[in-house]
């Protein structure tokens, strides 16, 4: 799902061999094939469909549905919506993504393709569109909260009915986003990055920051790392530019190296420079096949694009998990783990909002509901062991069931 620009390895083509049919998102130019705007769709290969999303469209299409729903409500609202442009709203942070966001789940739902590769923006913006889904519904809930909107949508004030209705469909549209990326059997990413020492640090911030989001990350690519050359005879290589290739791939293969180190249990791939740029069909292919082949380079068998904890995927749990660690009744201590491969601990945040628990780290944050046990306690301590977020609760004497 994360990939920074210009890459060499355009993972949808390995969902489009014969029997296994796929859609990819964005990067069209990379086939040599225009894409198909939805609902239509067509592709290079019969078994792979290339659609671009126009989130500007889309932004406009919405805009007039809204439009139309509240005006086939025969009331004045006080306001005029017909007097804003569509495009007006781009301004808005995060809106056009999101839009893109709901669409590829209904790309999801219409159940056609047996995978969805989305081609995403480098790692920070991808970041930002993946909590948007829970950002929106956060503020949402509390400006509006659900049941003050079932309150009014059942109302005898028309107006604030049909606000109410709107709202709430747009509430649905986007949990079904929210869960359909926390979704670990369904949803995976795979990050590609550069042999490059800054992308280590880098790569390590995109793990931790997917493992508090609750995002599976199959595995990491290493684009374009150098392929091996013969070693030289016993005077070593004997032209400079020559001499520049070996030790260049010797730093790529440290990187690479450097990764398997600090992402223990994420898979890491090498993908080879592929010469000239990659783009066509028979390119891609090659390209593709080369990649799958890969595995024995980096120590690992290569992992099915639809990954499971059985094909090499830990089995990490995406949600907290939470157990009664010692006592009883108002002595218990209860004990909530979660998976968080923090890089620098000293960003690691923790608050409380009533019954949810807001976790920051390393530039992420997320809130996450209480399980109904720990809705009665109070946090006593909070501390990192290893890749876990351990964090202690003692039941409320003033509010625990006697």
């Amino acid at each position: 799902m994360f990939q920074p620009p210009d890459p060499v390895y355009s993972p949808g083509f390995g969902s489009a061999r014969p029997g296994f049919g796929g859609v990819e998102h964005g990067r069209a130019s990379a086939w040599t094939a225009a894409a198909a705007p939805p609902p239509q769709s067509g592709g290079p290969a019969p078994a792979l469909d290339v659609i671009e999303v126009d989130s500007l469209a889309l932004l406009e299409d919405r805009f007039r549905q809204v439009l139309l729903m509240v005006s086939g409500a025969g009331h004045e609202h006080g306001f005029d919506l017909g007097a804003l442009d569509p495009a007006e709203l781009t301004g808005l942070p995060g809106v056009q993504e999101l839009l893109a966001l709901l669409e590829i789940t209904q790309f999801a739902k219409d159940g056609r393709w047996d995978a969805i590769v989305v081609d995403c923006p480098p790692s920070a913006d991808m970041l930002r569109i993946v909590t948007a889904p829970d950002t929106l519904l956060g503020y949402v809930e509390r400006v509006w909260p659900a049941h003050a909107r079932t309150f009014e949508a059942i109302g005898t004030d028309f107006r604030k009915a049909v606000l109410a209705v709107t709202v709430e469909q747009i509430v649905q549209a986007v949990s079904e986003a929210r869960d359909l990326l926390a979704d670990r059997t369904r949803t995976g990413a795979r990050l590609v990055t550069a042999p490059e020492q800054v992308a280590v640090a880098e790569s390590a911030r995109v793990r931790s920051a997917a493992a508090l989001l609750g995002l599976r990350l199959d595995a990491v690519l290493v684009n374009k790392v150098l392929p091996e050359l013969p070693p030289p005879g016993p005077a070593g290589p004997s032209h400079p530019a020559v001499q520049w290739y070996f030790n260049r791939r010797g730093e790529q293969l440290d990187v690479v190296g450097r990764l398997r180190e600090r992402l223990r249990g994420v898979a890491v791939r090498v993908v080879g420079h592929a010469g000239a740029e990659p783009v066509g069909l028979s390119s891609l292919a090659a390209l593709s096949y080369a990649v799958d082949a890969s595995g024995d380079w980096v120590g690992g068998p290569p992992i099915p694009m639809l990954g499971t904890d059985a094909d090499g995927v830990l089995p990490v749990p995406a949600e907290p998990m939470v157990r009664l660690e010692s006592g009883a009744g108002v002595h218990s201590v209860f004990a909530m783990r979660m998976h968080l491969p923090v890089v620098d601990p000293s960003t690691l945040r923790l608050g409380r909002v009533e019954d949810d628990l807001i976790v920051g780290a390393d530039g992420v944050r997320r809130r996450l509901r209480l399980a109904p046990v720990l809705r009665r306690c109070t946090v006593e301590t909070a501390e990192l062991d290893g890749d876990q977020l351990v964090i202690r609760f003692r039941p409320d004497p003033q509010v625990w069931p006697k």
